[in-house]
């Protein structure tokens, strides 16, 4: 099953997708065409929103970084989000703005002090992430810093939630960037330095991980500098594609 968070008559609700995904259910029955829909980030408000810097052993050869652990993780604040078809400002000053396409582990129940081999029991289903980067203003590559990482709306999240159970193995989806059609991005959630089952277990260890809590799980290989006009499309292997929109920021 697929859940979506869409905008219907003002207010948020989710929606299911409904056969090959032209129309969405409604809570109470009533349909709507999926073309239509005006899509919100499918994070539940609240959630707490974890990210992963150079989780991806491709990436860290391309950047001449060892992979290591523990994870470098930082976290994302809800306004960096936005939704598929959305549109995301592209500083004046950003040459450097870059797309990373990140498999995203949504959790379904409380997770404190698991095991790796149970981690994914705890799961409840699968999104995808565009985690743009602007190069100009990193700072530390161990270190990203709000202006990196915590622009708004610099995160398109979406468009849905795919069950966990239609996803057997997290670790074994291509993933894939284009940006007007050229691919620019292309790899494996299989060359993961630490796996979705790893990242969750090393989180639970310190802290309870909650329902609709995300982990975005990093990137592969593939840096491409973007425009504003630029349109960018994230795919992952059986959850879907998310598009997002490069648009100039507003200066004034």
């Amino acid at each position: 099953m697929k859940r979506a968070r869409i905008l219907h008559g003002g207010t948020a609700v989710w929606a299911e997708l409904v056969g090959d995904g032209g129309a969405l259910r409604l809570p109470g029955g009533a349909t709507v065409d999926a073309a239509m829909a005006q899509w919100l980030p499918p994070v539940t408000p609240g959630a707490t929103i974890f990210a992963l810097g150079l989780n991806y052993a491709d990436h860290n050869k391309e950047l001449g970084f060892q992979s290591k652990e523990p994870p470098l993780i930082f976290l994302k604040g809800p306004n960096t989000l936005t939704g598929h078809e959305g549109t995301t400002p592209r500083p004046v000053d950003g040459n450097q703005m870059h797309p990373e396409c990140e498999l995203v582990a949504v959790i379904g129940k409380p997770a404190r002090k698991v095991s790796a081999e149970r981690a994914l029991d705890h799961v409840a289903g699968y999104t995808i992430a565009c985690d743009y980067a602007i190069r100009e203003y990193l700072e530390n590559y161990y270190r990203p810093n709000a202006r990196v990482k915590n622009r708004d709306r610099t995160t398109p999240l979406g468009p849905w939630i795919v069950d966990a159970a239609d996803i057997p193995d997290p670790q074994a989806l291509a993933l894939r960037t284009t940006v007007n059609g050229q691919v620019v991005q292309d790899g494996s959630t299989a060359d993961m330095v630490m796996s979705v089952a790893e990242l969750i277990a090393y989180l639970s260890s310190t802290m309870t991980l909650m329902p609709g809590d995300l982990i975005l799980t990093g990137t592969p290989q593939g840096v491409h500098f973007c425009a504003a006009g630029d349109r960018v499309v994230c795919e992952i292997e059986g959850i879907g594609a998310l598009a997002n929109h490069l648009v100039a920021e507003a200066t004034a």
